[in-house]
């Protein structure tokens, strides 16, 4: 590591607290009903949809209702982009003249982009026409990071009432999710992008002759517009199989510094608005410092990785130096270490780097980071998981301390509790099981492409991605199989919705009951030693449950690289 690396790291994570703070109060504002300085261009737009589509803003929903209506419009969705994705070679901008999607392949794709998951088992310059592009992916894009945003409000929502029975309206929590963040952020971005050397046609791919004589095709399309939404919506999705390392989606470092402050701001700049909905900045305080704190551990856990570079290589061919293996010389370790870091915490899956060729404790990082699930997290799910150890770790420290459970002025009682290990336990489930079934078959195994500790390290990855809705992956792993495209996408949405259920259910329990005034008896959560307890929660479990598959994955991997053995 040097010094002007740890520079750059902690300016950037600065950088995402000076937005973030200002963001959230904008975001409060908005779901609380507040006027801004842009109501005039908003209201008018917004009244537009709510007639088009049939849509009360005045109702007031139930945990039910809200629920049913998350669900339908999602499968709907899903339904749509599916069936763009099969007959995309006959409808219209394809220039390039791309097939059909296989079934299998088609369907692990919408179910990857309706879960915000964005993981691609297809390249995006051979395998989607621009059609598919534009209206399945980058629509989905906005309406997958507006359904957890939309989820995450109304949840907080049940949590602060004081005897209420409803969380608010679903549909305008969609469309004010779009309409006043995602839409007005990802133009400003898709511009800026643009400018910065993104490029955005509808033209086809650009046949050239290099400067050697030969001939190469470049493909190109309307790139900056879908890295927009991907970067803000902590979707991941790229435009090209290379995603953020192709020089077309991440042409410089300033342009890998902007993606990075668009995958962190809104769920940091959500913390805060959470403070705000309880009335206790304080708690948004201590929850920002204990999950920054964990974000810079990984960072730099991965910085001083990559930079120690292989032993191996060292002892056997004389190569000493940082591991610069899958990495852009544009960008150097310490972003591209950030980014390994970022894209994990915030559960976007964007990648510009070979994840793959990180060394094993590099990409013990990202793997432990979507196991924990809620290192900020990603657009809304990020806060939901943050809530559910936050009341684990408050029933936990009342048994300890012999108090009541009590979190933000509400009883925690059975029902909660099982509400809230029923929706941190599926996480780790479906991860081991799926990768238990996947190294047990010949269908998971024949998708190997290295072999040892590392190839167990890549299935293993692949399904904490997909439970943890990143997408980001461990490309030695060969996935357009129906086996994978079948099994990752029930993974998938497994992994989003049953959540988002038994969420939906703690807020239905929760909204009825009245707030609590703070008495002497009431264990404070908004304190640093309480914060503390609360990491030491999210480790635990983490130990708990995962640690055996990592210890022969990437810890095993690292324990023969460092006794110089080579993976076989």
């Amino acid at each position: 590591m040097t010094v002007n690396g740890i520079v750059q790291i902690l300016s950037v994570v600065g950088l995402i607290l000076l937005i973030a703070i200002p963001l959230s109060g904008y975001i409060y504002g908005v779901f609380t009903g507040k006027r801004s300085i842009l109501e005039r261009v908003f209201s008018p737009a917004e009244r537009g949809i709510y007639k088009l589509a049939g849509i009360n803003p005045a109702v007031e929903m139930d945990w039910k209702v809200y629920l049913k209506c998350l669900l339908l419009v999602n499968l709907v969705m899903m339904v749509f982009v599916y069936l763009v994705f099969r007959l995309q070679a006959w409808l219209p901008f394809n220039p390039d003249h791309i097939k059909n999607m296989p079934w299998d392949l088609a369907f692990n794709t919408s179910a990857s982009f309706i879960t915000n998951t964005n993981w691609q088992n297809y390249a995006g310059e051979q395998s989607l026409s621009y059609l598919s592009q534009m209206i399945a992916i980058q629509y989905l894009q906005f309406t997958s990071a507006a359904t957890g945003f939309a989820a995450a409000i109304a949840i907080v929502r049940g949590i602060v009432a004081n005897r209420s029975t409803t969380i608010g309206n679903f549909w305008v929590d969609l469309v004010k999710a779009n309409t006043r963040l995602l839409l007005p952020g990802a133009i400003v971005f898709a511009i800026v992008l643009v400018g910065l050397g993104l490029p955005q046609t509808l033209h086809g791919a650009q046949t050239v002759q290099t400067l050697t004589g030969t001939v190469q095709t470049i493909s190109r399309g309307p790139v900056a517009s879908l890295e927009a939404i991907k970067q803000l919506g902590t979707n991941g999705g790229g435009f090209f199989n290379a995603n953020s390392a192709h020089p077309f989606e991440d042409p410089s470092a300033l342009t890998t510094l902007l993606e990075i402050l668009a995958m962190a701001v809104i769920p940091t700049a959500l913390v805060f608005s959470f403070g705000r909905f309880l009335k206790n900045r304080k708690q948004a305080v201590i929850l920002y410092s204990v999950l920054t704190g964990l974000l810079l551990a990984g960072a730099f856990t991965v910085y001083a990785a990559e930079t120690a570079g292989n032993p191996i290589l060292h002892d056997l061919l004389g190569i000493s130096g940082p591991n610069m293996e899958g990495k852009e010389v544009r960008f150097g370790p310490a972003l591209s270490s950030l980014f390994t870091a970022v894209t994990t915490a915030y559960t976007t899956g964007a990648v510009n780097n070979m994840h793959d060729s990180l060394t094993p404790l590099g990409g013990l990082v990202p793997l432990l980071f979507m196991m924990f699930n809620l290192v900020f997290g990603g657009n809304g799910v990020g806060l939901i998981n943050i809530i559910m150890y936050l009341i684990i770790t408050v029933f936990l420290a009342g048994l300890m301390v012999g108090r009541t459970p009590e979190i933000f002025g509400k009883k925690i009682e059975a029902r909660e509790i099982k509400l809230a290990t029923f929706g941190i336990l599926i996480h780790p489930f479906l991860i081991l099981v799926a990768t238990a079934i996947a190294v047990s078959t010949h269908s998971g195994v024949s998708s190997i492409a290295n072999p040892g500790l590392h190839g167990l390290s890549e299935v293993l990855y692949a399904y904490t991605s997909g439970a943890a809705n990143n997408g980001s992956a461990f490309a030695g792993l060969s996935g357009n199989t129906p086996f994978y495209n079948v099994s990752l996408s029930l993974v998938m949405l497994l992994g989003r919705f049953l959540s988002l259920i038994a969420m939906f259910a703690l807020a239905g329990s929760l909204v009825i009951k009245p707030v609590i005034p703070e008495s002497s008896g009431t264990l404070k959560t908004d304190t640093f030693s309480f914060g503390m307890v609360f990491l030491a929660v999210v480790i635990i479990v983490g130990a708990l449950t995962f640690f055996p598959a990592l210890a022969i994955g990437p810890i095993g991997e690292h324990l023969q690289m460092m006794a110089g053995q080579v993976n076989h």
